[in-house]
């Protein structure tokens, strides 16, 4: 019996290794260079097969021997022995095929010794040709590119952040001043986000992405609910959430009357028997979905946009430039005008905070993260722009002076863009890169990431970004992830949260995954000759140009 239920275990396991459909994989193809491999073992597989049948009819012919020469009393013995013989060889047989199986796929799945593995805590050194063998500039012409042309492109960038911040501090000030306390939501400072405040920004004209903070107007308040950290949460919703406006009368989760029977003669202070929440009673709040309690995207952009044409109208005649929304599907993408011709683009995204977190939900943003779109408009984006900012801020601390982190980003968004441009958008964008830059950043020692090393570094970054596009798989670098410092303060259901692929998009769209990695292997085939031709052409002499008011 115990044979036989060790048997049904195999078969199940040998099910699970050889049938993905029970177990889906993220990453369903094949390296090119295993179909050898695999031919030999199916090969091997038909071999076992053929052994089991021949074995099965020398058990058959064994038994009927017996049964003609051994007594009929005994038969039913010689049976048992007979099955316990032919249970042993299939189980032997069983568990040589299960072997072969596992060192197969462990050989088909395992990282290429080339590029980096998937532990952060074991990062073999680059040997050999990676990125299929594409070679990148060397160390002294990559330098010459960044001296003479990125660090160059981005020498306004401060007066830039500083010109547009000003203006910002002004609009929202007569936002405020229009806004009536009682019945409209309340605008908070804006906070620098993103690329421009990361100091990575590469691309032109230079662009401030600032989130405005806002909350709802007494007696109301927001009541975030993350989908990060449930397991009934459908893949493609985990990183959103939605956000409840709750009375405050009507939130009785922290009040003792909510939890314990009050007495005939007790009266609650802050919750009047009149006051009660009432099931079934319908929700009349600020912002909010149809018939819903939720806090709805749609209705927030055109409360936002219509706060800031009114705001814009009161301060116009103060500026010698106009003020224009740059995307109609963006509720705070704006553009500066200038009498010249000239334009400067800003985002001035409307967030809410979750909780007392650095955590805040996006109402919209042109690059979600996850990749996909809101199913519903009352799903938020959940944004860690803020601690991806910290982190790296932290982590400057510790490297070596000069170190080439941000260098090595920069190069690679600006080699990702010129590609964009010649072949159009495809499913990598620049928080995947910066993504894998943190990864890295987690896993690699500070002395690893000294300025001579930007070479070697920008490779191990792009390999690493090669790996993920081939398994279909980049984690996202906070949710999930229990290697990231308690220093940096995500709230508890985000690190016992489930890891959060973002490259989980190319799994069903097939179409979209080959264009991207079409597109990146032709973005290193050109590299060296992009890299080339701007060294060459792009003016050295950046730090002598005339000053300017702001970079447009």
């Amino acid at each position: 019996m115990a044979l036989g239920l060790f048997r049904v275990c195999l078969v199940v396991v040998t099910a699970i290794i050889n049938h993905p459909l029970l177990f889906p994989r993220e990453n369903a193809t094949v390296p090119e260079n295993e179909e050898e491999i695999i031919r030999k073992m199916q090969a091997h597989q038909e071999k076992l097969q053929l052994e089991q049948l021949r074995l099965e009819e020398e058990v058959a012919r064994l038994a009927a021997e017996k049964e003609a020469l051994e007594p009929v009393a005994e038969e039913g013995q010689q049976q048992n022995e007979s099955r316990v013989a032919w249970d042993l060889w299939s189980t032997l047989c069983m568990i040589l095929f299960l072997v072969i199986e596992v060192w197969r796929q462990d050989h088909q799945d395992g990282p290429s010794p080339e590029c980096l593995g998937g532990d952060e805590d074991e990062l073999p050194g680059l040997q050999g040709a990676p990125l299929r063998g594409l070679t990148l500039p060397n160390k002294a012409t990559l330098d010459h590119f960044y001296e003479r042309c990125i660090r160059g492109a981005t020498a306004d960038a401060a007066r830039t952040r500083e010109f547009v911040e000003g203006f910002v501090d002004d609009l929202l000030e007569a936002l405020r001043s229009l806004c009536n306390r009682d019945t409209d939501m309340e605008v908070e400072d804006f906070i620098g986000v993103d690329s421009m405040y990361e100091n990575w920004q590469v691309d032109k004209p230079l662009l401030c992405n600032l989130f405005v903070p806002f909350m709802p107007p007494e007696p109301f308040h927001f009541h975030p609910e993350l989908w990060c950290s449930s397991r009934s949460v459908p893949l493609d919703r985990q990183g959103y959430g939605q956000i409840k406006v709750v009375r405050a009368d009507e939130d009785t989760r922290g009040c003792i009357c909510g939890k314990t029977k009050l007495g005939e003669d007790m009266l609650c202070l802050l919750h009047g028997k009149n006051n009660l929440l009432q099931p079934g009673r319908e929700v009349k709040d600020p912002l909010c979905a149809r018939d819903s309690p939720y806090l709805d995207t749609m209705q927030v952009m055109k409360w936002f946009q219509m706060a800031l044409t009114r705001a814009w109208h009161r301060i116009a005649h103060k500026y010698e430039f106009d003020l224009a929304f740059g995307q109609l599907e963006t509720p705070g993408s704006l553009k500066i005008k200038f009498r010249s011709g000239k334009f400067m683009p800003f985002n001035l995204i409307p967030v809410i905070q979750c909780d007392d977190s650095d955590l805040y939900f996006v109402s919209y943003l042109a690059r979600e993260p996850s990749g996909g779109t809101p199913a519903s408009s009352t799903d938020w984006l959940l944004s860690f722009a803020v601690y991806e900012r910290h982190f790296l801020r932290m982590t400057s601390k510790a490297l070596p002076e000069g170190a080439c982190h941000l260098s090595c980003l920069q190069i690679a968004s600006f080699l990702l863009s010129k590609q964009s441009r010649l072949t159009g958008p495809s499913g990598l964008g620049n928080y995947h890169l910066k993504t894998a830059l943190l990864h890295l950043l987690l896993a690699r020692r500070a002395a690893d990431w000294k300025a001579g090393q930007l070479d070697a570094r920008l490779q191990e970054l792009l390999c690493f970004v090669e790996k993920s596009l081939l398994e279909k798989k980049l984690h996202h670098f906070f949710i999930g992830n229990r290697k990231v410092p308690e220093a940096m303060g995500l709230p508890e259901a985000v690190g016992r949260a489930e890891p959060l692929n973002l490259f989980r998009p190319f799994v069903l769209q097939r179409r979209l995954y080959r264009k991207t990695v079409d597109s990146f292997y032709e973005m290193l085939k050109n590299a060296p000759a992009l890299i080339n031709e701007y060294s060459v052409h792009i003016p050295s002499d950046h730090a002598s140009l005339p000053q300017k008011a702001v970079i447009l």
